[in-house]
């Protein structure tokens, strides 16, 4: 019984590392190929193609689609998402909350912002 257990622990602990290294492939491969993935089923394409910039710079700070930032605006609202992109002739970004809302800010209503998470940082 004992030896059962050491070889069922066993598998399910190389069935693990095997499946975090073809995850990490994975995401290599889509960083080598500029392909952002955001996982969400309640974004249309219409949405992705409506941003014309997948990085930019928001006071001084380097941003791409796909970084987890928590935003706070003048009127002191406060969204937490990821990044869709940004529209240049709008002078806008859009964003999908946590709440599965696609939202569209305007620069000059955003107050201050946090990157939470940038998107690819494991091999950066």
């Amino acid at each position: 019984m004992f030896e059962f257990i050491i070889l069922f622990t066993s598998v399910v602990l190389f069935a693990g590392i095997l499946g975090y290294t073809l995850v990490v492939f994975k995401e290599k491969f889509y960083l080598k190929k500029n392909i952002i993935y955001i996982d969400n089923r309640f974004i249309s394409q219409e949405e992705i193609e409506d941003t014309d910039m997948q990085e930019f710079f928001l006071d001084g700070t380097k941003l791409k689609a796909g970084d987890e930032v928590s935003i706070l605006t003048k009127s002191k609202k406060k969204f937490k998402g990821i990044l869709l992109g940004a529209v240049k002739k709008e002078q806008s970004i859009k964003m999908i909350t946590y709440a599965n809302e696609v939202i569209k800010l305007k620069i000059e209503s955003i107050n201050q912002f946090k990157i939470m998470s940038k998107y690819g940082k494991f091999f950066s």
